[in-house]
């Protein structure tokens, strides 16, 4: 067999001047990376979540990277991020419960990228994203996961190879860790990031019994060396916008680019392509964060914002 190609790239969040909040660096750190995408020999590319920076209120920035996106010369797979749709949710209040996924903003991401989650097979490959985050939720599209996690993927036909993509990461430091207490100050940031313990296990056999046998997870915008459990390889992918967590793992790698995989008869090889320049801007304004409501200035924005929001305060 011929090698050929993969991408995965997480966690652009370009945003736009015609937001409440703008960060010339995120957009900087996006626009390289496109350029570097372009020019990659590859059959598809991955998207990990997090498309845009305020996709979860705006229709423009989902039209916005689509077109960024239509210009690559292979196709795109996207599962939603955080700022796409929406945090995980939870059933006692913190400091991000006003920004918890909704049913509105998941269909409102569909309507942009395509149904979700989705599996499809390309040469001798299974490729399958969800959004993990869901779970716990309530919501009907919780009940959609689950239904496609445990009765639609193992009716699939198998492959030589199964990679599944999401944005959250299923777990920090092993499958068997507790559920974080996000009440914790010291690790509120460890159940941000992840899934719970429940639900979490629930997936990983799930995983294991569809053949899965690569995890992609972004969300966290730290690249984390390779973990290997039960024979699932499982990588924490690196950010393009702007990085974080940089003290969570003494082998947790902040620097920003997307990952390469080549596909061979010996496996599945990946490689770290790091953005040929890193932006240092601090142009910008707005708040950053998962914002309340009234903190949305569209008075601040740099191009004038869409007609129905013209002369809001904030919506």
């Amino acid at each position: 067999m011929k090698p050929w190609t993969f991408l995965c790239a997480c966690d652009m969040q370009p945003g736009s001047p015609r937001s409440f909040r703008f960060r010339r660096q995120h957009r900087d750190n996006w626009e390289t990376a496109l350029r570097q995408l372009r020019n990659e020999d590859a059959e598809l590319l991955l998207i990990g979540g997090d498309l845009t920076r305020d996709g979860s209120i705006h229709d423009f920035e989902f039209d916005e990277v689509r077109a960024e996106l239509e210009t690559l010369p292979y196709p795109c797979y996207a599962v939603p991020g955080n700022m796409d749709t929406g945090n995980k949710h939870s059933t006692i209040g913190h400091p991000r419960s006003h920004a918890e996924v909704t049913a509105e903003q998941l269909d409102r991401f569909a309507r942009f990228f395509g149904e979700f989650p989705w599996s499809f097979t390309h040469r001798n490959v299974r490729f399958s994203g969800i959004y993990a985050a869901l779970a716990g939720s309530g919501l009907p599209h919780e009940d959609r996961l689950w239904r496609f996690l445990e009765e639609e993927l193992p009716a699939q036909s198998p492959a030589d190879h199964h990679v599944m993509i999401m944005h959250y990461a299923l777990f920090i430091d092993d499958v068997n860790e507790k559920t974080w207490d996000l009440t914790d100050p010291d690790h509120y940031h460890d159940w941000y990031f992840s899934i719970d313990r429940e639900h979490r296990l629930r997936m990983f056999e799930a995983m294991k019994a569809t053949g899965v046998k690569i995890v992609l997870s972004g969300h966290i915008h730290c690249r984390k060396l390779e973990q290997v459990i039960e024979g699932v390889r499982f990588l924490k992918c690196a950010g393009i916008a702007f990085p974080q967590w940089a003290d969570r793992w003494p082998d947790g790698d902040t620097t920003l680019g997307y990952h390469r995989f080549e596909v061979s008869e010996s496996g599945i090889a990946e490689s770290f392509v790091p953005l040929e320049i890193e932006s240092d801007s601090d142009e910008g304004y707005g708040p950053g964060g998962h914002p309340d409501p009234e903190e949305r200035d569209y008075s601040l924005a740099w191009e004038e914002p869409p007609e129905e929001i013209v002369g809001m305060k904030s919506r």
